[in-house]
């Protein structure tokens, strides 16, 4: 697998600290915002539910338009960046219109956020979110045997762990196959140089143990098995050199067949591909459309 080319912590902190190699970044989060109002007041969503009892353990649920005896919806649940440490559910409802309008169920998890707790505990926190729309998204209209994860940077992280997850041991009534496949976007899957980057340091706090617990390269790649797809990924063709390793580096590390999409797309920043996400005619929404079969 390829490795960091420097540990210099002076360079890590211009390769990973992207909203200062975005100098408009502040825009893209306003624009997030105000989108995602829009869309939360025009939608029927099911805002604040409970999937734990622990801090932020909530989630925002956006069925799709659905006639009485038609099938379940697919599910797409949508884990949101901000590197462990910020923005919330909230700041991404605008996800939704754009796959409830093409018979999507979209779900936004909430999660703790660092220093307050571990990024293991965030990831298990995921885990009990997944869990708790298998249990309950078909009363909302969404099909439990097909759920697919999508997420961006800390989030693609984050939906990355979740097709690795190993269901079985989190609850007797739940399938191998839970999580159909995923979409990471802007991922990051060695914690280590992270763990090393000064400006995220402090609310991090990663040790050496929580990194070879939680890095996707790190993990075994799941098995291919019936019912369970594969895991796209994508990062703007603008990103840092790292992020871009980083896209790589999971393909290199789960081989072709697990991941067999691994695309930088042209004229994308950090921030901007998010955006990029929800727009019908771009090749990342298409991958989106395609692990959801709709």
């Amino acid at each position: 697998m390829e490795k960091t080319p420097s540990t210099d912590p002076a360079w890590l902190d211009r390769e990973y600290n992207n909203r200062a190699l975005v100098p408009d970044h502040a825009a893209h989060f306003e624009r997030w915002a105000s989108t995602s109002a829009q869309a939360r007041q025009g939608s029927r969503a099911l805002l604040d539910v409970s999937y734990g009892h622990g801090p932020g353990e909530t989630l925002d649920i956006f069925p799709a338009p659905r006639k009485a005896g038609a099938p379940l919806a697919p599910v797409m649940v949508f884990i949101h960046g901000g590197y462990w440490r910020s923005l919330d559910k909230s700041d991404h409802s605008f996800i939704a219109p754009a796959f409830t309008r093409r018979g999507a169920c979209v779900v936004v998890p909430n999660y703790a956020l660092c220093p307050a707790v571990t990024i293991p505990e965030i990831v298990m926190q995921m885990v009990q979110a997944l869990a708790w729309t298998h249990r309950h998204i078909a009363a909302h209209g969404g099909d439990p045997h097909r759920i697919s994860v999508v997420g961006h940077s800390a989030g693609g992280h984050l939906a990355t762990m979740m097709l690795a997850c190993d269901w079985a041991r989190v609850g007797d009534d739940l399938p191998a196959s839970l999580v159909k496949n995923a979409l990471s976007i802007s991922g990051l899957y060695d914690l280590e140089p992270v763990r090393r980057t000064p400006f995220v340091q402090s609310s991090l706090k990663l040790t050496p143990a929580q990194v070879k617990k939680a890095s996707p390269a790190w993990l075994p790649a799941p098995a291919l098995r019936e019912g369970r797809g594969q895991l796209f990924v994508a990062a703007g063709a603008d990103e840092s050199s790292e992020f871009l390793r980083h896209n790589r580096l999971i393909q290199q590390a789960w081989g072709p067949e697990v991941v067999p999409v691994c695309e930088a797309l042209p004229g994308l920043n950090h921030f901007s591909i998010v955006e990029a996400l929800v727009q019908p005619k771009h090749r990342l929404h298409g991958m989106a459309r395609e692990l959801l079969a709709v």
